[in-house]
């Protein structure tokens, strides 16, 4: 029995040597020539003006929490609307139901103004 996992625990282990071979090639044979303006961190050909450990406003979370809810919820619509046509009334009362509570969801945080990015 256990001859069936060899081929799983020889792509596992693959995998891992592969990831850290190439996470780790240019240290071990890339040339070392560090210089002051090579350290130094690059914004888009800009002098950087604040330091790289400055604090991020909560509404830069929150835009970014409300970006995750409503992007997943086409995880579950996108198989819903596969399969639209041989679902019952089970199903579309299901799914209207979840997109009710994502627009209650969309109206609440709107109004609390967690759309408003300035």
């Amino acid at each position: 029995m256990i001859d069936q996992y060899i081929p799983i625990v020889c792509m596992i282990l693959i995998g891992v040597i592969a990831g850290i071979v190439f996470t780790n090639i240019n240290k071990w044979i890339g040339p070392r020539r560090p210089t002051e303006e090579k350290q130094s961190t690059y914004e888009s050909g800009m002098e950087p003006v604040r330091s790289a450990h400055e604090r991020f406003s909560v509404k830069f979370y929150l835009v970014a929490m409300l970006f995750i809810v409503f992007d997943i919820e086409i995880v579950f619509l996108y198989p819903w609307a596969v399969v639209f046509r041989r679902l019952d009334g089970a199903g579309i009362l299901g799914m209207g139901l979840f997109l009710v509570i994502l627009v209650i969801g969309l109206v609440y945080e709107w109004r609390k103004g967690g759309m408003d990015w300035r």
